[in-house]
């Protein structure tokens, strides 16, 4: 991989008040994400982890620590970090190619002339296979179409990373397995760099090369970073029977379910 410091958290912790209580969510997160690296981040709610996705996105301010990409210290949002949520965040008055236009003409308004941000948007509809809908709005398309809208669109932005907070987690099990494909295909593609909050054991090793497990809250930190040893492409038929696949998903269900329960009460 081309540089094996690409994203890093330096031990970050994130603390929030309310009148004069305080509660710490995360503690001493400390890891390295390595460019074109799919990443990830699962454990049970209330665990923080889209907390610690919206720090590397530069939504949640850190209370300590630091989040460092190519050596430079991120704070604030920016298009380098692109993210697409589980609610696919699509404006309903724009067609699905005028949605992810406004974030190629906010990214690249300076960079490329109109032809080009045209050529671009389409490319990037393409990828997820929505260029047959591009006229269409958000109310003319199923929820997985819509989810794939916002893919386009974070892949549009050209980011180093693309964030992904449990992006299939609405979708029915059929449309969940055929964009997990998508993502595969397009992370196979383009080499890009993934870091995804899932609750899905099953998807996470499908599609990671390593899954970080995170201890329960308050102050949950990493407990375990397991690396998913399969060759790509993988085709989730053929794993069924793979002993790599079943000792993975083995191990992350064995620190969820026997070492880490759920809380009682899950936040």
């Amino acid at each position: 991989m081309a540089n094996n410091s690409y994203l890093k958290l330096e031990q970050i912790g994130k603390s929030f008040s309310r009148g004069a209580a305080t509660t710490e969510v995360l503690r001493d997160i400390s890891m390295v994400i390595n460019e074109g690296e799919y990443v990830s981040i699962i454990g049970h709610s209330g665990c923080g982890k889209s907390t610690l996705l919206n720090i590397i996105a530069g939504l949640t301010q850190v209370t300590t620590g630091a989040v460092i990409l190519e050596e430079r210290e991120v704070n604030s949002p920016g298009p380098e970090r692109a993210v697409v949520f589980q609610n696919h965040s699509l404006l309903p008055w724009l067609t699905v190619y005028e949605n992810v236009a406004l974030a190629v003409n906010k990214v690249f308004a300076n960079k490329k002339s109109r032809a080009e941000r045209h050529e671009w948007i389409e490319h990037n509809l393409q990828l997820v296979h929505m260029l047959h809908a591009k006229d269409k709005r958000p109310a003319e398309i199923s929820g997985g179409m819509k989810q794939r809208v916002g893919i386009a669109r974070g892949l549009a932005m050209e980011p180093k990373i693309l964030l992904l907070d449990e992006p299939f987690g609405a979708l029915d099990a059929l449309t969940r397995a055929h964009l997990q494909d998508s993502i595969m295909e397009i992370h196979m593609k383009l080499g890009n760099t993934m870091v995804m909050i899932t609750h899905d054991v099953d998807e996470a090793i499908l599609l990671s090369d390593r899954v970080v497990m995170m201890t329960n809250g308050p102050a949950a930190t990493i407990g375990e970073i397991l690396d998913v040893k399969l060759a790509r492409p993988r085709r989730r038929l053929e794993l069924v029977n793979n002993k790599t696949y079943t000792e993975a998903r083995s191990a992350v269900l064995e620190f969820l379910y026997a070492r880490h329960k759920a809380p009682t009460i899950a936040a």
